[in-house]
């Protein structure tokens, strides 16, 4: 890693913490730190699931609890178990808490407009392009990619929006049962593998990998949701199936799509693939690709 990008990096969350006041235990002129604030304004007005809470936020269970236990003890909020599965705990705002919250956001308005107000209408414009940047960048460093089991709840809910996107997407439609769709044992070690991607411990992308024994490793079913196709992952997705395919001895990689999906096209043809006769009967597919895979380092 270069030192002095870890130098400007850390130079700007000095400047950020600075400027926008996390550094007091008075958080906007209230009278709870940024973590109790932030809370409040997660929780919003329809209320959270404690658990989607801590994993939208990052944070540990034992620092949650606190949190909420002083916005409780203040009386802006109350938790209590569902009713459905009382193991499961909801937290939702009092009326003092959606007062307090409303006074928030007025300040939190009135703080952005103050690191606006020194700049002239380019700098502004620049400072405003460059968070928007800032925010996408760092979205996507927060985005995990996890093996899981072709059965596990996250990975199905990817392929049902996978299909039903497909579906919507295809001039003929698109019907599960006419397209040559890998088998789950396919998709499991040692036959293969199945990742998803996760933003805040939400799946919002997906992509296997068939590893037959004597014959190319091939990608299937790669698809990201579309409020996260700018964040770089179909890239993501693409090098770290090939660094798996090398790993496991292949030394070519398959895929094949559909016309319709243009934009995979062009990241394919960007990422080194070059289009080859069918090498399938797919019957969705107009485009098949193959890349050569180098060897992994012996380091």
């Amino acid at each position: 890693m270069d030192v002095t990008q870890i130098d400007q990096v850390r130079q700007f969350n000095r400047t950020v913490t600075e400027r926008v006041g996390v550094l007091h235990d008075h958080y906007l002129g209230r009278d709870r730190p940024i973590g109790e604030a932030r809370l409040l304004w997660e929780i919003g007005e329809q209320g959270q699931d404690v658990r989607r809470l801590r994993e939208r936020l990052g944070l540990d269970s034992g620092y949650v609890s606190r949190l909420l236990r002083s916005l409780e003890t203040d009386g802006l909020v109350t938790v209590e178990p569902q009713p459905r599965d009382r193991r499961v705990r909801a937290v939702r705002l009092t009326d003092a808490g959606r007062a307090e919250r409303a006074v928030l956001d007025g300040r939190s308005d009135e703080l952005a407009s103050s690191l606006l107000e020194p700049l002239n209408t380019a700098q502004r414009a620049r400072l405003v392009a460059a968070m928007a940047e800032v925010d996408r960048l760092l979205t996507a460093a927060t985005v995990s990619l996890d093996a899981v089991d072709p059965d596990h709840p996250d990975a199905e809910h990817c392929l049902r929006s996978y299909f039903t996107e497909l579906q919507e997407r295809f001039e003929t439609g698109f019907d599960p049962a006419q397209s040559l769709l890998p088998d789950a044992g396919e998709l499991r070690p040692p036959h293969g593998l199945f990742l998803v991607a996760r933003l805040h411990g939400e799946p919002i992308g997906c992509a296997g990998l068939k590893l037959p024994p004597g014959a190319p490793a091939e990608i299937k079913r790669m698809w990201i949701a579309p409020h996260a196709r700018r964040l770089g992952l179909g890239r993501r997705f693409l090098a770290e199936l090939e660094a798996r395919a090398a790993r496991h001895g292949c030394d070519v990689l398959r895929l094949d799509t559909n016309k319709a999906l243009s934009a995979a096209i062009g990241l394919y043809h960007s990422c080194g693939f070059e289009e080859v006769a069918p090498f399938n009967d797919e019957p969705y597919a107009h485009h098949w690709f193959e890349k050569r895979i180098p060897k992994p380092s012996s380091e």
